[in-house]
Order: C-alpha cells, then sequence, then structure tokens
C-alpha cells in the first residue's frame, strides 16, 4: 500500500497546477487586450496570445497526470513522474528568469518540488 505522503504531494501539486491553470486563462483577455493596443508585430501578438493558452494547457495536462497518481499511484512510474515534475519547475526557472519573483513562479516550484519527492518518495512497485 503507498504511504499516504506520496500521494498528498501529487494532490497538492495536482490542485496547484490546475489553480495556477484556471487563474492563467481567466488573465487571457486582458493579455489580448494589451496586445490589441500594443504596436507590437502581429505574428509576435498571435504568439504572445497562442503561448498563453499553450501554458494554460500545458499545466491543466500535467495537473491531470499528477491528479491521476495522487489518486491511483500505480498508474506512474518514479522516473516517468520525476521527468514531468520538471515542466513546472522548469516553467518557474523562466519566470524568475524573465520577470522575477512572483506569487506564481513560487506556486510552480512548490508544485515543481511537491511533484519531485512524491515521485522519490513512491514505491518502485507504484503501490
Amino acid at each position: 500500500m503507498t504511504r499516504p505522503l506520496p500521494r498528498a504531494l501529487f494532490a497538492f501539486s495536482a490542485v496547484a497546477l490546475a489553480f495556477g491553470a484556471f487563474m492563467h486563462t481567466r488573465a487571457f483577455p486582458r493579455t489580448a487586450a494589451a496586445v490589441s493596443s500594443s504596436n507590437i508585430a502581429p505574428f509576435f501578438g498571435s504568439s504572445l496570445q497562442a503561448l498563453w493558452l499553450i501554458d494554460s494547457a500545458v499545466l491543466l495536462t500535467v495537473a491531470a497526470i499528477f491528479g491521476l497518481v495522487a489518486v491511483r499511484p500505480a498508474a506512474g512510474s518514479r522516473p516517468v513522474l520525476a521527468l514531468v515534475s520538471i515542466i513546472p519547475g522548469a516553467t518557474a526557472f523562466f519566470l524568475y528568469r524573465f520577470l522575477g519573483s512572483f506569487v506564481p513562479a513560487h506556486l510552480l516550484l512548490a508544485a515543481a518540488l511537491a511533484a519531485l519527492v512524491g515521485a522519490v518518495l513512491l514505491p518502485a512497485d507504484g503501490r
């Protein structure tokens, strides 16, 4: 039987990332308005909007993976889950690098670290 800590860590990551995806998607109209009122080249404005929603989709997908593993630990393996935890971790890194220290980056980093620790603590057979 899986110890409760890895499951709790994956559940935390899933909730944090799903919340982030919701908030990110909710902010899209402001992003679209900022792009339309700027003088940025159309290609780059459209790219920004696409990447904005792509990030929301990725966050939601990773949240679903971690949520599944929180419910059914045997559905994931340690190496794969550790690799998936790099996605929010890398996103946090780039946010810190280009935008500085702010709450969304902290949330992504916490979710990534929780998932990584959950992957390490998950029994090798996933049970």
